[in-house]
C-alpha cells in the first residue's frame, strides 16, 4: 500500500514538471504524461517497478477517462445529426477499417488464431483525438463553423463505433454469431437498465441533494463504479461499464453539474492513466519505430481519403471537405484504451501496442501544428486539386466571361463579403422591411450550406474565399456601389477587416465600404485603410441591454420579451 502511494506521488510530480515544460513549448500535455511515465517506469529510471501499481493506476485512470467520455457523448445530438455528418462518419469508419485490414494484413500483421494485431490497429487508426481537436478548434474559434461541426459530429460517431467494438472485444477469440449476440445482448441490457435508472431514479435523488456539492460528486462516482462493477459481473469489463455510466448520465438534468464537479477528479486520474501507459513503453527498437511510422502514415492518408471523399461527393466543396479531413488526422486517446484492452486479453502483441503508442505521440505533435495552419494548407491544396479535375462549388461561377448561367456572374450593386450571423440577421431584416432590396444584393462566401440555402431562396450568391483577391476580381466587386464586411476579425480566415478594406478599395476607389471593428482601437485603422463607415458590434449590444434595464425598472420586461418573441417568430434567418 505504501509503495502504491509512493508510486502515485512520483507519477503526479513528474507529470506536473513535464507538463509545465510541454505548456511552455506548446506541446500536447498527453505527450508530457507519456514521457513522464517512461522516465520513472521500469524502462527508464526504474523508480516505479511494481507491475501491480502500474496496473491499478492504469485501470483507475481508464475507468475515469471512459466515464467522462461517456458524459460528453450527447445522444440527442447524435439523433439530430445531419445527413452530411452521418454519411461522412460512415464513410470514414467503414472505409478506414476496410483499408486498415488490407494494409495491416498486407504488411504481415496477424488476424486470427487468437492474435488480432491488424484488427486492433485498424480500429485504433479509425478514431481521432477528442482532446487535441477540441483544444485546437476552440483556440481557433472554429467549433461553430461548418467544418468544425462536421469534425465534432464525426468524432461523436467514432466514439459510438468504439463502444460497439468494446462490446464484442472480449469474444474476439471465439467469434461465433451466438457469442457476439450474447455480448451485444448483455450490453443492451446494461445500457437499458442504466438509462432507465438515470431517467426515472437519479434525477429525483440528485434534486434532493442539489445544494450539497460533495454529495453530487459522490453520487456520480458511486454510479460510475456501480455500473462498472455490474458490467464486470456480466462478463463485460469495468471500463465498458464506466463508459455506459457516463452515457446514461449525459442526458439527465444534472449532467452539466456532474461534469463540472467530476472534471478535476477526471483530470487527475486521466493523468495517472497516461503516465502508467508511458511506464509500459520500452526503449523502441528499429522495428517498433518503423511500424509506428507506417501506422502514422497510414492514419493520415486513410483519414484524408475516407473523410474527404464522402464530403466531396455530398457537394460540400473542396474547403469544407478538406478541413475535417485535416482536423481528424491523428490517433485518439480512446485508441490507446482499445489497444490496452487488447494487450490485457493477449489479443495483440506488446510490440504492436508500443508502436501504436509511438504513432499516437508522433501524430499528436504533428497534427497540432498542422491544424493550427489548416486554412493555409487548404488554400494551398485547392489549386492542385482543381488542376487534376476536382470541381469546387465555384466551378463556372463568378466568371462572366465564361458565359455562366444560373444567376451567378458579376456582383450586384450591394455586396456582402463573408456570411455569418450578422449578415444572416441583416438579410432577415431586409426581407422584413425592404424585400425589393434583396434583388440588388450579392453574397460572397465559401460555406456550402450558406451557398445552397441562399440559392434556394433565390438570392444572388457567389461561392468563393473573400481573402483571395482573385475571388473579389472575378466576382466583379470593382463595379459595385456598396461593399459590406460584417464578419469580425476573430472569425475571418486568412484576412482581417483592414486587409479586406485595402483590397476592396484598390479594386473599387468609389464604392462605399462598411467594415466591422472588434476593438475600438481598430476603428481609426479601418478608416485609414479606406472604410466609409465602421460598425462596432458592442455598441448595438450595449444599447439593447440598456433598453432591457429600462424596461425592467419600469416593470415592462414581460412586454419587451413578448415584443422580441414576436420579432423572432417572423424571421427566416439562414444561420439560426
Amino acid at each position: 500500500m505504501h509503495e502504491l502511494i509512493r508510486d502515485i506521488t512520483l507519477c503526479i510530480l513528474f507529470a506536473w514538471m513535464l507538463g509545465l515544460l510541454a505548456h511552455f513549448s506548446r506541446q500536447p500535455l498527453i505527450l508530457a504524461y507519456l514521457i513522464a511515465g517512461f522516465c520513472i517506469g521500469p524502462f527508464g529510471a526504474g523508480w516505479v517497478k511494481s507491475q501491480e501499481s502500474i496496473s491499478v493506476i492504469s485501470e483507475l485512470g481508464l475507468i475515469f477517462m471512459l466515464f467522462m467520455i461517456g458524459l460528453e457523448i450527447d445522444l440527442k445530438k447524435i439523433v439530430r445529426a445531419g445527413r452530411v455528418i452521418l454519411f461522412a462518419a460512415g464513410g470514414q469508419l467503414l472505409g478506414g477499417c476496410l483499408l486498415g485490414i488490407l494494409f495491416f494484413v498486407g504488411i504481415g500483421l496477424s488476424l486470427g488464431g487468437g492474435h488480432f494485431d491488424a484488427l486492433y490497429l485498424c480500429v485504433a487508426c479509425a478514431l481521432s483525438s477528442t482532446v487535441i481537436i477540441v483544444k485546437v478548434l476552440y483556440e481557433k474559434r472554429e467549433l461553430d463553423t461548418l467544418p468544425g461541426r462536421i469534425t465534432l459530429g464525426v468524432m461523436v460517431l467514432q466514439d459510438i463505433f468504439a463502444i460497439l467494438f468494446l462490446a464484442v472485444q472480449p469474444s474476439l477469440a471465439n467469434l461465433q454469431v451466438s457469442v457476439i449476440l450474447l455480448s451485444i445482448g448483455r450490453v443492451a441490457v446494461l445500457v437499458a437498465a442504466a438509462l432507465l435508472v438515470s431517467r426515472y431514479v437519479l434525477p429525483r435523488l440528485f434534486h434532493q441533494i442539489a445544494r450539497r456539492p460533495e454529495l453530487i460528486l459522490l453520487g456520480a462516482l458511486a454510479w460510475c463504479f456501480l455500473v462498472a462493477e455490474t458490467a464486470e459481473r456480466l462478463s463485460l469489463s469495468r471500463e465498458m461499464g464506466a463508459l455506459i455510466a457516463g452515457v446514461s448520465l449525459s442526458t439527465f438534468p444534472y449532467a452539466l453539474d456532474v461534469t463540472a464537479k467530476v472534471t478535476t477528479l477526471r483530470d487527475f486520474f486521466i493523468t495517472l492513466f497516461f503516465v502508467a501507459l508511458g511506464m509500459t513503453i520500452p526503449v523502441p527498437g528499429l522495428s517498433v519505430i518503423g511500424l509506428a511510422l507506417m501506422i502514422a502514415a497510414f492514419t493520415v492518408v486513410s483519414r484524408v481519403v475516407t473523410t474527404f471523399a464522402p464530403l466531396y461527393l455530398m457537394k460540400q466543396g473542396l474547403r469544407a471537405s478538406l478541413l475535417p479531413a485535416i482536423n481528424l488526422a491523428q490517433i485518439s486517446e480512446f485508441s490507446l484504451v482499445v489497444i490496452q484492452t487488447g494487450v490485457a486479453d493477449h489479443h495483440i502483441a506488446p510490440q504492436t501496442a508500443n508502436a501504436a503508442s509511438f504513432a499516437f505521440v508522433v501524430l499528436a505533435v504533428l497534427s497540432t501544428f498542422v491544424m493550427v495552419r489548416s486554412d493555409e494548407i487548404t488554400r494551398w491544396a485547392i489549386g492542385p486539386l482543381k488542376r487534376i479535375g476536382l470541381r469546387d462549388l465555384d466551378h463556372g461561377n463568378g466568371h462572366a466571361e465564361e458565359g455562366d448561367e444560373g444567376g451567378h456572374g458579376e456582383a450586384r450593386r450591394i455586396v456582402i463579403l463573408g456570411f455569418f450571423r450578422a449578415a444572416s440577421a441583416l438579410l432577415a431584416e431586409i426581407e422584413r422591411q425592404a424585400p425589393v432590396l434583396l434583388e440588388q444584393i450579392t453574397v460572397v462566401d465559401f460555406n456550402p450550406n450558406v451557398y445552397q440555402t441562399l440559392l434556394s431562396r433565390g438570392l444572388h450568391v457567389i461561392y468563393g474565399d473573400i481573402s483571395n483577391v482573385d475571388t473579389l476580381v472575378h466576382a466583379g466587386v470593382g463595379k459595385s456601389e456598396m461593399i459590406i464586411l460584417s464578419v469580425p476579425d476573430s472569425l475571418l480566415k486568412g484576412a482581417t477587416n483592414e486587409k479586406l478594406v485595402r483590397h476592396v478599395r484598390a479594386l473599387n476607389p468609389n464604392a462605399l465600404i462598411v467594415a466591422t471593428a472588434d476593438l475600438l482601437a481598430d476603428v481609426g485603422e479601418l478608416y485609414t485603410a479606406g472604410a466609409s463607415y465602421v460598425t462596432v458590434t458592442r455598441l448595438g449590444d450595449a444599447h439593447e441591454l440598456f433598453t432591457v434595464i429600462e424596461a425592467a425598472q419600469a416593470g415592462l420586461l414581460a412586454d419587451k420579451r413578448a415584443e422580441l418573441d414576436l420579432r423572432l417568430s417572423e424571421r427566416r434567418e439562414v444561420l439560426p
